[in-house]
């Protein structure tokens, strides 16, 4: 893989910093079965525009699921990924994701607790009212940004980083994510996405120390462009 084999939006870049509008489909980083990802497209991108010799540094701090799509940020030093490894582990970064849903919750806005319990065999999350042992808590904030005839789009602020968790989540209130066929969608979509978007993604600048925001636009596809906010 080349960086002009496939260009993916870069959406913030400098000495220690690279982040990418992930699309749909694309691992942040390489399993066995399938080498490319955001991690290896990064490094050739790197390589290439700098003209780097070797082995180039990137280290991925967050991840998301590989049908959504969204702003996902690497280190590009060593010192930038430790201090923002930390901050994710202190849930210091704030998180917005936008979601295209089934319906549509009553509440115009809420927040949203629950205990999670993963499941290794499946690779779901079932959900749970009550505090079990097993469970871990997930908390979430929602709005609806739009309501259409059968569809809804939320913003969704997460609390806590549980696996599945807005999809699990809002799946539990009767609002599964459009394609979301794991979680109780009424089907798929032909790409194999699901309408969640990590719209936007705020953290402290692990060496400047300044307040750094960083947004993605919507996919272009049918599910985001019924939308009067989709850009």
């Amino acid at each position: 893989m080349t960086k002009s084999s496939i260009d993916l939006p870069v959406l913030f870049e400098d000495n220690h910093l690279l982040a990418i509008n992930k699309p749909v489909g694309v691992l942040v980083q390489p399993d066995s079965q399938d080498v490319f990802s955001l991690e290896t497209w990064g490094k050739t991108y790197l390589a290439e525009k700098y003209s780097k010799p070797g082995a180039v540094f990137l280290g991925v701090c967050h991840r998301l699921d590989r049908p959504v799509s969204g702003v996902v940020v690497m280190a590009r030093t060593s010192k930038a990924l430790v201090r923002l490894n930390e901050q994710f582990k202190q849930r210091e970064p704030k998180k917005i994701y936008h979601a295209v849903v089934e319906g549509g919750p009553d509440a115009a806005e809420a927040t949203l607790i629950h205990w999670l319990v993963r499941s290794g065999k499946t690779n779901l999350s079932k959900v749970q009212n009550t505090q079990t042992e097993l469970g871990q808590k997930a908390e979430l904030d929602y709005r609806v940004l739009e309501r259409g005839r059968t569809l809804s789009l939320l913003e969704v602020e997460l609390k806590t980083g549980r696996h599945h968790q807005i999809r699990a989540q809002l799946s539990a209130v009767g609002c599964p994510i459009v394609g979301d066929v794991k979680y109780g969608a009424r089907r798929g979509l032909k790409d194999r996405s699901i309408g969640l978007h990590a719209f936007s993604l705020s953290l402290l600048h692990p060496v400047g120390k300044t307040e750094l925001r960083i947004s993605a636009p919507y996919p272009l596809s049918p599910t985001w462009n019924i939308f009067t906010q989709a850009q």
